[in-house]
């Protein structure tokens, strides 16, 4: 029977959900099973939209309208005959331009790689089409994702949705765009030091760095294989769960963590230097909020690390890593046709030259030193929380690698990190509030943020237009 109480709950329940394809995954997973909407209907929305937004946003390289029409409508036979394949079943995804999908070029925003077309599918994708998704393109990048601003794609520039003169952060931009402006429900990307959080805090949206290997990264641009990690972008944590499930990743049992019992850190040191003080009072409410939902917040101590000479607050073992495997990785390609690269990559990429092979195999060692004994990170705490930057978008013009400061560490140690909105600036740009945890503790990760976002609606807001 229908109670008073059961009604008066599915009506707020509606009221909160956003309309499609601003939808979640799992709320738009629950109207197809219920036949209140088909794949093909959502993945024509999502069309219409790419097709509305692509000369201002910039988001795609490639758009697969025919073939998404194909695997939106045999989705849809499917479920008419009652067969799901899995949580992504008609879902419309898109992936970042340096995941391979068989038949559709692969480019990481290079011209170096403008007619490679790979055979096969990168086995995240493969999986990704196996729990049922439908791939709708492949997403802007900066070049072979050495970059943070979106400046350096040979597509041209992605934009912000919330500001177009501001950065939709990188190098991951597109995937974060694609789902701030509502053109897809999940996507792909890459994080070799903060390239899904940075332009997940930028543009309003979910992003998750799993822990170092729990997503298989073949089929995909090596930047430096020591450090990338593949993971999505979504609107909620609870659907970056299901689509790193989806791509391999070990389940997430977050129902099984109760939020009360988990120890908020706030890591103070290095990371909230020179944060501007519009950012700080909304993290400052941020955990405030969150700590109430948990077992509370106090300020911790974290182990030292030694800082790099060169780039200041950055570890020195990241900054020797990232350079030595980036410059190895592309090294013919510098010296065969330098032309090619834009110049920015270009730079960031020679500079790896000066790492010394005796140089990079002590940063290797450190890094795996620093793996193998996570413990001392989380004495004080179970969850660490900072800003995912220290403030809003930049203006196109104004990158400061400091923006990249408070994510690169996570991926030397290969810690799980997920950045989730937090709140609007005066300007109406949105900021991210970063959460870490133990490896292989994605379920507290998850579980957090799940609490904080029933509690808040800051990841339901769009951009106009």
């Amino acid at each position: 029977m229908l109670t008073r109480r059961h009604f008066a709950a599915l009506l707020a329940a509606a009221a909160s959900a956003q309309p499609l394809p601003y939808s979640t995954i799992a709320e738009a997973a629950q109207a197809l099973r219920r036949r209140q909407t088909t794949s093909l209907e959502l993945t024509n929305l999502c069309l219409k939209r790419i097709a509305a937004t692509q000369p201002r946003l910039n988001a795609f390289t490639s758009i697969l309208a025919d073939s998404a029409r194909a695997e939106a409508a045999a989705a849809d036979r499917e479920l008419a005959a009652g067969r799901l394949r899995g949580p992504l079943h008609g879902i419309p995804i898109a992936v970042k331009d340096l995941l391979d999908a068989k038949g559709v070029p692969t480019t990481a925003a290079s011209r170096h790689w403008a007619s490679n077309i790979p055979t096969q599918d990168a086995p995240a994708l493969a999986k990704l089409r196996g729990a049922g998704a439908v791939l709708l393109g492949k997403l802007n990048m900066d070049e072979f994702a050495y970059n943070f601003s979106g400046e350096t794609s040979s597509f041209g520039t992605s934009r912000n949705p919330w500001n177009t003169a501001h950065s939709p952060g990188g190098s991951s931009g597109g995937s974060a765009v694609a789902i701030a402006a509502g053109l897809c429900l999940g996507t792909v990307g890459s994080d070799t030091g903060g390239s899904i959080r940075l332009p997940a805090a930028f543009c309003g949206v979910t992003g998750l760095k799993g822990t170092y290997g729990a997503i298989s990264t073949a089929g995909a641009a090596v930047l430096a294989g020591s450090l990338d990690h593949l993971g999505p972008l979504a609107r909620t944590a609870e659907d970056a769960a299901r689509l790193s499930e989806a791509m391999g990743a070990p389940p997430i049992h977050e129902k099984s963590v109760k939020p009360r019992s988990l120890r908020l850190g706030i890591a103070r040191q290095v990371f909230w230097d020179g944060v501007d003080p519009e950012t700080s009072a909304l993290l400052a409410e941020a955990i405030k909020t969150l700590g109430a939902l948990t077992a509370g917040a106090r300020d911790v101590t974290l182990p030292p690390l030694e800082r790099s000479p060169v780039l200041a607050g950055f570890p020195h073992a990241y900054v020797e890593v990232i350079s030595a495997e980036s410059y190895a990785y592309h090294a013919e390609r510098l010296k065969t046709h330098p032309d090619l690269f834009d110049p920015v990559t270009k730079t960031n990429l020679a500079g790896g030259a000066e790492v010394t092979p005796a140089r990079y195999q002590a940063a290797l060692a450190e890094l795996h030193r620093l793996r193998a004994n996570p413990a001392p990170w989380f004495r004080q705490a179970d969850i660490l929380v900072m800003p995912t930057a220290p403030g809003p978008a930049f203006a196109f013009g104004k990158k400061d690698l400091v923006f990249l400061r408070n994510a690169a560490q996570w991926n030397l140690l290969g810690f799980p990190a997920l950045s989730i909105p937090c709140g609007f600036t005066k300007d109406n740009l949105p900021v991210g509030l970063q959460l870490v945890a133990a490896p292989n503790r994605e379920d507290q990760l998850i579980a957090a943020a799940n609490a904080y976002q029933r509690q808040t609606d800051w990841h339901r807001k769009t951009p106009r237009g």
